[in-house]
């Protein structure tokens, strides 16, 4: 990389044609609720005017009527044999004919929402010419786990069995709601009842019990079970990975490493997911003399390092500081042919914007990357948007945001747009360029602002002395059902009294008592 860069920098950074504000129609029910609504993001256009609701138009597109008739007819807090009734005996819900495209949809809509989601099940199964598949009673096991309701979880669960329609996705999704909900016993019967559902003990089903046990902390009790188990059951090298990756995520790391020799015993070999699974764990420690050891273990146990292995240990590294260390993984992973992916790139795009080398990133983003085959992706855009912000280099920011809109496949999320929301109270632009961000945040990309997002633009704003429009955003996140940080109460509270704004400031002194 650095070979070519001399040759490059002579080159300067093309911009693109400057961004252009526009104003988007959407096009379904759901997001024209955004349009017409009176969010003070929604209402504001590119010039800081607000928009006439007449002046916004909504154009439909197919939707799902169904869906919406069974959704209204569903209230929200009622029990589920109160939706159940509400839907069985509604005369409109009883001319639909249920799909499982339709009942998919219908309890994905109340994934939140247990009883709504069981009531409507209810109803879709006791429609003539309908039966559940075994996706459906899945994703309504899943739900009920979720939710903790672990009594309708096994009842439907001695439904399926009775229906002859258990999986192993049925199971995994079960054991792993009881560890959930930390009924580690119920998880270990639940397989010791595996032929009551027709499905066979074996080295497939065995591994599902140890690593939700695994992920859930239980690593001791995964152990156990595995001694137990380990004499009618024979092992393979996913069962010793479970282990390993137990030990690491319990911080165990010697354990993950006597585990290494344990497999070989068993003739089973490590593979590069063993290693780099151990060599994450010392990296979180920072512990890189373990983790070169490991690096040079691998390549004399003909394991090479993959692409995982050395994104891993470079963003370690630059997090730790090191950036001149981390960016010399590049020449480590080109010595044993390791192919870079958009994730590599990414990473090294960041430590080189850490490390102040910003034309040496524009360089692998705009040649290097292109040069491997390798599409830049959102994380690809948000890191240039966020160099480029951080080192003030604003325009080309915005440059970026352009590029990634005529893209397809990669879209924006809330994560692309907060540097730029940065730059526009660095910048002091905070009429056009931060209403016109905000306008496509919302209406563009169908974007939720999310807590972050909320706090650094009232933030910004009451800094500006426009806190009119910051508690405008203040009593949208309210209405959101988002709970305020405390010190975003207390910046606001202070801004607007200082204007006078005395029935604001009484409604976020009532927020304020809530926290």
């Amino acid at each position: 990389m650095i070979c070519h860069l001399q040759k490059y920098l002579k080159q300067a950074w093309i911009p693109l044609n400057p961004l252009t504000s526009r104003i988007c129609f959407h096009s379904s029910s759901e997001n024209c609720s955004h349009v017409f609504s009176s969010s003070p993001i929604e209402s504001y256009c590119s010039d800081g005017a607000r928009l006439d609701h007449h002046q916004v138009l909504c154009v439909d597109s197919p939707r799902l009527p169904d869906i919406d008739v069974i959704i209204s007819k569903v209230h929200v807090g009622s029990s589920e044999d109160e939706v159940f009734q509400s839907l069985k005996q509604d005369h409109v819900c009883n001319a639909i004919q249920p799909s499982h495209y339709l009942v998919n949809k219908l309890i994905h809509r109340f994934k939140d929402d247990w009883k709504s989601a069981l009531g409507s099940f209810r109803w879709a199964g006791s429609c003539p010419g309908y039966e559940h598949s075994s996706e459906i009673y899945e994703m309504m096991v899943d739900i009920l786990g979720k939710m903790r309701q672990m009594d309708q979880m096994r009842a439907l669960l001695e439904e399926m069995s009775k229906g002859h329609i258990v999986t192993l996705n049925t199971v995994a999704k079960v054991m792993r709601r009881f560890s959930g909900a930390g009924q580690w016993e119920d998880a270990v019967r639940t397989f010791d009842e595996l032929g009551t559902f027709g499905l066979e003990k074996n080295t497939e089903t065995m591994n599902l019990l140890l690593d939700t046990l695994c992920k859930e902390g239980k690593v001791e009790l995964a152990r156990s079970v595995f001694l137990e188990l380990k004499s009618c059951i024979p092992p393979n090298a996913h069962t010793f990975n479970i282990f390993i990756h137990g030990w690491c995520k319990i911080n165990r790391v010697d354990e993950a490493q006597w585990t290494i020799q344990e497999m070989k015993g068993h003739g089973c070999h490590p593979c590069v997911i063993s290693y780099s699974t151990i060599i994450q764990s010392y990296c979180r420690q920072y512990n890189f003399s373990k983790v070169y050891e490991l690096l040079d273990e691998m390549q004399a146990q003909g394991c090479p390092p993959n692409v995982v292995t050395y994104t891993t240990v470079m963003s370690y590294l630059a997090k730790s500081g090191d950036f001149e260390e981390a960016i010399r993984i590049t020449e480590k992973m080109k010595i044993v042919g390791s192919k870079p992916d958009s994730r590599f790139f990414n990473c090294l795009i960041y430590t080189l914007g850490r490390a102040s080398r910003v034309q040496e990133a524009v360089y692998v983003y705009q040649v290097e990357m292109p040069e491997n085959g390798v599409a830049p992706d959102t994380s690809t855009f948000n890191t240039m948007i966020t160099m480029f912000s951080h080192h003030g280099h604003h325009e080309n920011a915005f440059h970026v945001l352009e590029e990634m809109n005529k893209l397809e496949h990669c879209k924006p999320n809330v994560q692309t747009f907060q540097p730029l929301l940065k730059s526009c109270f660095k910048t002091g632009k905070t009429d056009e360029c931060l209403s016109r961000l905000l306008n496509d945040m919302v209406n563009k990309h169908h974007l939720s602002l999310d807590i972050s997002t909320y706090t650094l633009v009232i933030h910004g704003l009451c800094r500006a002395n426009k806190c009119e429009w910051a508690y405008l955003l203040f009593k949208e996140m309210i209405g959101h059902d988002i709970t305020p940080r405390y010190q975003t109460c207390r910046l606001i509270l202070d801004e607007v009294k200082q204007k006078h704004m005395y029935d604001a400031a009484e409604k976020i002194e009532a927020v304020m008592k809530k926290l």
